[in-house]
């Protein structure tokens, strides 16, 4: 699958599932923006340029819409173009309700929740005022279809991605906008690193499969979502969680 000549964002996209999509794009011919609240982006778009890819770092708040529309003007001013979307930037910063703070829950919604329908927002318009086709996949979880202990704020911002996705589909697909979303089990990234062996070894347990996902298997289905061979896909949700929700 190439996407040579085209143009992709990815927030969040320095480490874990974000980096290895940025890859997979970059390696089919895409240039590819790295967008990221942390200065590390810096370094890992200089060390893929070094590789040959084409990469731009841009230091993004997803949280702010005056940095979302910076990082359109940015992406534009580089490479003249934007064709997909890929809307990943998440925290995991969660408890039980009755131990949840207002900051922590806060947090994660405006992150894993607003942050996707800033970046959505700042992107349809663009496509919309050009009369351009485009494409989104917004990152939800396994937990935009199902709960579990102590995740309260982060499935009620997955779950929300999810309708949300749905809703833009259906709003925009009559503009050439096509809008879905993969939903990642448990997956080895960062995002897990402050986790003991023991709590590693019971995530890994809930998947069928024995282990936990990989970031490139998840960038795979990106892939397919954002090309050429899914065309007739919108407001798709798509599990790739070793068959976590099928039990």
């Amino acid at each position: 699958m190439s996407f040579q000549g085209k143009v992709a964002i990815v927030t969040g996209g320095s480490s874990g599932i974000g980096l290895e999509t940025v890859k997979a794009f970059a390696k089919r011919g895409a240039s590819v923006v790295i967008a990221d609240i942390s200065d590390s982006g810096q370094k890992v778009a200089e060390s893929l340029k070094a590789e040959g890819l084409d990469i731009l770092f841009v230091k993004t708040d997803v949280t702010s819409e005056k940095d979302q529309e910076n990082l359109i003007n940015q992406t534009l001013n580089h490479f003249k173009r934007l064709d997909i979307l890929f809307a990943n930037a998440g925290i995991a910063r969660d408890n039980a309700i009755d131990m949840l703070s207002l900051d922590d829950w806060q947090k994660t919604i405006d992150i894993n929740l607003t942050g996707v329908f800033l970046s959505n927002k700042v992107a349809i318009r663009h496509w919309l005022a050009e009369k351009q086709q485009g494409v989104i996949v917004n990152c939800g979880s396994i937990h935009s279809f199902v709960g579990k202990k102590h995740v309260t704020a982060y499935a009620a911002a997955k779950g929300g991605v999810k309708l949300l996705t749905e809703t833009l589909a259906a709003d925009y697909a009559g503009k050439g906008i096509r809008v879905n979303a993969v939903c990642p089990g448990y997956i080895d990234t960062p995002l897990l690193s402050a986790l003991t062996s023991e709590q590693k070894d019971a995530l890994v347990k809930l998947h069928p499969q024995g282990r936990l996902g990989r970031p490139e298997e998840v960038a795979n289905v990106v892939m397919f979502l954002a090309g050429d061979k899914a065309t007739f896909v919108n407001g798709a949700s798509v599990l790739v969680d070793g068959g976590y929700t099928a039990q």
